[in-house]
């Protein structure tokens, strides 16, 4: 059997050769990680030009497809991201178990949206959503959705709470969160019709934790102002410093005033997986609704985000339609079709990422990975403090250290970083205050890389 070009179908040997020639890339990738560059940033005035190409109109050679992979986009022109020495932002360190269920899904081209088209993927997705759901404490009416990130889970649970809260009726309603808050919490609210006046952003204490008096004062301010105090977003674990809210003292106050809680756990929620992370986030189990990235501490490749509500039906309540050409889905009530609980009806299989790499690995491996990234960011803080002229700003917490040298350029140093491309660490403002800082939540990280990325830092200055 030759290939089919009007078909788009190539012989079983030559889906063989190219399968192995993209496994081969991919082991060599995580084989020689450490020694990569930890990324490069492109020139637009390079690199666009090279792409703006017309489509060729007739096959080209593998040799050519892979050379342009490799030269231009794999090997240069990107950050990696699950680098050792990538201690920006929040790393995304997948594993090769991740990769290869994510290749599995799409070759099979599972439709996840409904029980009909995709039985399997859903009672597997359903499943990891339980773990998720008992790791974090949550009750047995609680469910979610794999979805594509932090971005993504905070606009569908607050979707979901604008609808079981105001009935999908926004006027005069007011909602609070911190100054540490990600800016994907500002643009759900946004989506969700939310006007700025409606939105209060409450000054962060000296631990850059959401203050409750000053959140007590507003609610009672907007109350007795005619307005309808809605919901608290709290962080457990933020960007900038792995801050956590005082999470069941806001529970208390939601309570009392009936508001809805939201829990940005983007970043930190999966660790309570692991006995530190769990005393940590001590109240998350109070979320009326939770983000979750298992593409951040829970090592799974990029787009795994997840939703949990603490009621599921509520999900349901807010998303769910029955137009008249999914009949045939709705017919039998027994079977779960996740396009009823958010927005998409088309869903590829994310659930069998983290699915089989707990199969793979089991539980005490990811345990032992996230107290790793504790640890991790606790060295830091100790080789910084041992360092001359070096300020700790933020311990190390959650994963997170944050620091400060009086002499530093931060934009000649992060530009610096990206010539060596040794490492790379990214600035962040507190209080009005330039710092660097590090997240070591990525498994590969070692104490020796920790200690070079900070002496070429402290020779950058």
């Amino acid at each position: 059997m030759k290939m089919n070009k009007d078909k788009l179908e190539l012989s079983p040997n030559e889906m063989r050769a190219l399968g192995y020639r993209v496994v081969d890339l991919l082991t060599d990738h995580f084989t020689h990680l450490p020694e990569k560059r930890v990324g490069t940033k492109g020139d637009p005035a390079v690199l666009r030009p090279a792409f703006l190409k017309p489509p060729p109109a007739h096959p080209q050679s593998p040799d050519e497809i892979f050379t342009t992979l490799t030269r231009d986009i794999f090997s240069d022109n990107m950050m990696n991201v699950g680098h050792p020495r990538f201690l920006a932002f929040v790393p995304v360190p997948s594993n090769f178990v991740s990769v290869m269920a994510d290749a599995l899904a799409s070759g099979f081209n599972v439709f996840s949206g409904s029980w009909l088209a995709g039985s399997g993927s859903v009672a597997i997705e359903l499943a990891v959503i339980d773990w998720l759901r008992q790791w974090c404490g949550l009750p047995e009416t609680a469910g979610g959705l794999f979805l594509s990130g932090g971005s993504m889970a905070n606009l569908t649970a607050i979707v979901a709470a604008r609808h079981a809260k105001l009935d999908d009726r926004t006027e005069g309603a007011v909602v609070y969160y911190s100054d540490q808050t990600h800016s994907s919490v500002d643009r759900a609210f946004r989506v969700a019709g939310f006007l700025p006046e409606q939105i209060r952003k409450i000054p962060s204490d000296a631990q850059f934790r959401l203050s409750l008096d000053q959140l007590a004062r507003r609610i009672a301010e907007d109350r007795a102002a005619g307005l309808r105090p809605f919901a608290i977003v709290a962080n457990a674990g933020t960007t900038n410093t792995g801050a956590i809210d005082p999470l069941q003292e806001i529970a208390a106050l939601c309570a009392l005033n009936q508001m809805w809680m939201h829990v940005d756990g983007a970043y930190g929620a999966a660790a309570a997986l692991c006995d530190r992370g769990r005393t940590l986030l001590q109240g998350l189990e109070l979320a009326d609704s939770l983000s979750l990235d298992p593409h951040k501490w829970l090592f799974q490749s990029m787009e795994c985000g997840c939703v949990l509500l603490r009621d599921a039906a509520l999900l349901k309540a807010a998303f769910r339609i029955m137009p008249e050409y999914l009949a045939d889905v709705h017919r039998d009530v027994s079977e779960v079709n996740p396009c009823d609980y958010g927005i998409q009806l088309t869903r590829s299989f994310r659930a069998l990422r983290l699915w089989m790499s707990i199969q793979y690995f089991g539980l005490d491996a990811f345990r032992a990975a996230m107290e790793r990234g504790f640890a991790l960011a606790e060295f830091a803080e100790r080789k910084l403090r041992s360092m001359r002229r070096w300020e700790i700003v933020t311990p190390a917490h959650m994963g997170i250290v944050t620091f400060h040298h009086p002499d530093a350029e931060y934009k000649k140093l992060h530009d610096a970083m990206l010539r060596d491309g040794f490492a790379l660490a990214t600035s962040t403002v507190l209080k009005g205050r330039t710092v660097l800082r590090f997240c070591t939540i990525n498994p590969r990280t070692t104490e020796d890389d920790i200690t070079q990325t900070l002496n070429r830092i402290d020779a950058l200055v």
